[in-house]
């Protein structure tokens, strides 16, 4: 089997055998691209052209023919839209995640039909980073566009499309949109008349272990795969990361440090947060629901910050080593493209503060790594006042490698963390569903003890810094606070 993570940095491919071992790994990377301000696109050929060269490098690494992959499963960045026409071509940039452009087109969502209506029945807070605003957006301001659609896609549909020819995502997927009833588990015609859209313009819905198909003969070549080898529907980066991390009961949260951090914990009912902070989301496990925070800004913010230092982004981790717990005062708000924690407001931008002549550039370093742990703890304890959170944060990504961030994060959230070891524990929860499906693992179950890897002992908080970071987790919300309050 062959699972993907088309992300939002790369893409990431890793070839799994029948018992779940996985025998290589290969990554592609990925531009994006911010037109303005709070803008945020991808062309979608990236994503296909980054997927043929890791899926063939991965496959070369794991000495395999082309005949010996019989399953191909993706999991995809989710809350993107992608227009495409009949023909399954985009019409323009995919508008990603991380894109805010319809923030007016979201609050009139909401005034039409209610937020407790629209929370109440899709289990999500009415917000420009969801698929519904975005399309509103598009029919609005590009109306050739939006009459040259066929499909208002997701990444993932887009994916399948490209692959097989069916233009369909899972339940995960369009549990993502505002357009979808969480109790229902299917679209809302009335929700999708709220937003002025046309339901035929929908992907299908689909299990994240169905099989749709074979591959395409030109894309089968492509991949240096057979046309036979299958497809399945796939999920949500954020839901194959929980598949990697074993959290496939309640209880256990997942800390998915990528370009964005969602923090999800599964369950089998829908919360409804009074302070709106976590959403409720269909899961890739059926029946199962995952209760997430859909992620700030936190490896984008690292890699930003190590590009305007000059310097590789892996480098800024070993400069943040030389400043002491808390930074000397210095702040970070990883609110780069609006806030999800400890509120919702997509006009917040972030920035340092505390600053003092004393300061340097590991003290900086440091400060955004706390920044994306003061975010990390509100959600935690959200989980945890809603009765919901386990012991232990399961960190996934490429935040799992760096001992440095493991450590800050137990010491601010007061909990044990333990990485998850996969090199690439989105790809492989997306190797997992593919598995059942090829009928290698009889569940979910058998296929995560094949497969998911964790840190033999967890990351403890200390003791000695937990004053130090309880006083910078209090200044961390008080300058939220005022910023916020600046914007009018």
């Amino acid at each position: 089997m062959i699972g993907v993570d088309v992300g939002s940095q790369s893409v990431k491919a890793v070839v799994a055998d029948d018992r779940g071992r996985p025998l290589a790994t290969a990554s592609s990377p990925c531009a994006m691209h911010h037109p303005t301000g709070g803008w945020a696109e991808q062309d979608p050929r990236d994503w296909t052209q980054a997927l043929i060269g890791a899926v063939r490098e991965a496959r070369t690494r794991a000495g395999l023919g082309r005949d010996d992959v019989t399953m191909v499963g993706l999991a995809c960045q989710v809350d993107g839209l992608v227009a495409l026409d009949a023909q399954l071509q985009a019409v323009r940039p995919a508008i990603i995640w991380l894109d805010r452009r319809a923030t007016e087109q979201s609050e009139a969502f909401a005034e039409a039909v209610g937020e407790p209506e629209i929370v109440g029945r899709t289990g999500l807070n009415p917000d420009a980073s969801h698929v519904a605003p975005k399309a509103m957006w598009l029919r609005e301001v590009e109306p050739s566009n939006y009459a040259a659609t066929r499909w208002l896609a997701s990444a993932g549909a887009y994916m399948n499309g490209w692959l097989t020819g069916e233009v369909a995502h899972d339940h995960a997927h369009a549990s993502s949109t505002l357009l979808y009833d969480l109790g229902k588990r299917a679209w809302s015609e009335e929700l999708i008349a709220h937003a002025g859209l046309d339901p035929a313009r929908m992907p299908a819905i689909h299990p994240a272990g169905t099989v749709l198909g074979t591959l395409r003969a030109e894309v089968a070549d492509a991949l240096g795969l057979s046309r036979h080898c299958r497809v399945i529907t796939g999920t949500g980066d954020d839901h194959a990361g929980a598949l990697g991390a074993g959290a496939l009961e309640p209880g256990v949260i997942v800390d998915v440090t990528g370009t964005a951090e969602p923090v999800a914990v599964p369950s089998r009912e829908a919360v409804v947060d009074e302070q709106r902070l976590i959403e409720s989301h269909a899961h890739a496990v059926d029946e199962m629901l995952l209760i997430e925070n859909p992620g700030f800004v936190s490896g984008g913010s690292t890699q930003w910050w190590a590009a305007t230092q000059g310097i590789p982004q892996a480098e800024l981790f070993g400069l943040a080593a030389l400043a002491p717990p808390g930074s000397d005062g210095a702040l970070f708000l990883p609110t780069l493209s609006g806030s999800t924690a400890p509120r919702w407001n997509s006009r917040m931008r972030g920035c340092f503060a505390g600053l003092a002549l004393s300061h340097d550039a590991a003290h900086m370093a440091r400060a955004v790594l706390e920044g994306c742990a003061y975010a990390l703890r509100d959600i935690v304890d959200r989980f945890a006042a809603l009765e919901l959170a386990g012991e232990e944060i399961r960190v996934v990504g490429g935040g799992a490698r760096s001992a440095l961030w493991l450590q800050i994060k137990a010491d601010v959230t007061g909990r044990a963390v333990r990485a998850v070891l996969s090199e690439c524990a989105t790809s492989t929860g997306a190797a997992m569903l593919a598995g059942v499906a090829d009928g290698a693992f009889r569940d979910l179950g058998e296929a995560a003890s094949a497969s998911v890897e964790l840190a033999p002992d967890p990351v403890l908080p200390r003791p000695l810094h937990a004053d130090t970071y309880a006083e910078a987790y209090a200044s961390y919300r008080r300058l939220f606070d005022g910023v916020e309050g600046s914007l009018g």
